[in-house]
């Protein structure tokens, strides 16, 4: 039901819960993930509407809009690269791989020539790269 959703609980019961229902449940909050914590969930409720509180907090589709200033539809890669991004202030590599569910220390290109047809797309400024770090730029 939350498959591919990663999420921070500090409670124990929820923490099970959420790893029943599928979610990625961590260890420790992140600037990249949902934090249930912040959801400030009004017990009882359904299991749909606790799926729907949760995909609703992993909507890209708003911090796409913000940055864009318009709807945009892009490969899920992409969006997900501009969104941690633009969420963390900035990631190395490492910790954009690693937070899209690659190893730190595989060798994959997937990352690389995402960001590639992004800055083809929309301007080299749109995604820089400052000592190792990448943060969203300018459009």
């Amino acid at each position: 039901m939350l498959s591919g959703v990663r999420i921070y609980a500090s409670d124990t019961i929820w923490r099970q819960i959420l790893t029943d229902f599928g979610a990625t449940v961590l260890d420790a909050p992140n600037a990249t993930d949902i934090n249930f914590d912040n959801l400030h969930i009004d017990c009882p409720l359904s299991s749909l509407e606790l799926k729907s509180v949760i995909l609703d907090a992993n909507d890209s589709a708003s911090v796409l809009r913000e940055i864009f200033g318009a709807s945009v539809s892009l490969p899920r890669i992409q969006s997900q690269i501009i969104v941690l991004l633009h969420k963390s202030g900035g990631m190395t590599g490492n910790e954009l791989r690693d937070a899209l569910g690659y190893a730190p220390d595989t060798t994959t290109h997937t990352v690389d020539t995402a960001i590639y047809q992004l800055r083809r797309a929309y301007g080299r400024g749109f995604i820089i790269n400052t000592n190792g770090v990448y943060r969203i730029g300018k459009l």
